[in-house]
């Protein structure tokens, strides 16, 4: 079962994120090869990036502190968190300070991942501990590799690569891009308009 962890750690009488319902996942079959995904810029204790690939019925999700990147000379580490429910894909709002999470989220991103053509199973992949995909977002594009990495004994710390392809570009850094793909609004924008209904 997927999703306990997600719902136990929200009270959703006082969160907008969407509840979800707990998936069971199917033992013994290949998951699909492509799905969607989205990628949330989420200003909470720290500013982070939330990368969510649609698998096996749910979003698997990765927070990546420093943004996704297409410069294939930077790497970035990616801290595997439960899975989120699909209705997490279109999400934004202002989780309420002291609730899990709280800070502001905007869609920073979203379009449709594929797994790379030798991967048959990607919950296997990842299992396994390396899970080479390619992105086609409204940001992001090209192949990209999550590989899972030692850190202190802990199997959740991963990092994020984009390789060497006809999309990678030197330099490119997320934090150039601010918008919402969803709304066109910044983070700052979405928190002045709470603020303007408030008023």
């Amino acid at each position: 079962m997927t999703l306990e962890t997600y719902r136990r750690k929200r009270r959703f009488d006082r969160t907008p994120e969407p509840p979800g319902v707990v998936v069971r996942r199917p033992r013994g079959r290949a998951t699909a090869t492509s799905g969607r995904y989205v990628v949330q810029r989420h200003r909470a204790t720290r500013l982070h990036y939330d990368l969510r690939l649609e698998i096996g019925g749910v979003l698997v999700s990765w927070a990546v502190p420093r943004g996704p990147t297409m410069d294939p000379a930077q790497r970035r580490l990616a801290v595997h968190v439960e899975d989120h429910p699909l209705g997490y894909y279109a999400f934004e709002g202002v989780i309420p300070k002291g609730e899990y999470g709280g800070g502001d989220v905007i869609v920073w991103d979203w379009g449709r991942w594929t797994a790379d053509p030798e991967t048959r199973d990607p919950s296997k992949a990842l299992e396994d501990g390396e899970l080479k995909f390619r992105l086609d977002g409204n940001k992001l594009r090209g192949a990209f590799v999550l590989l899972r990495v030692p850190w202190r004994g802990r199997k959740d710390k991963w990092l994020l690569i984009h390789r060497r392809d006809a999309d990678a570009v030197g330099g490119w850094d997320a934090e150039d891009y601010p918008a919402s793909v969803k709304t066109g609004r910044t983070n700052d924008d979405l928190v002045a308009r709470r603020r303007s209904k408030r008023a």
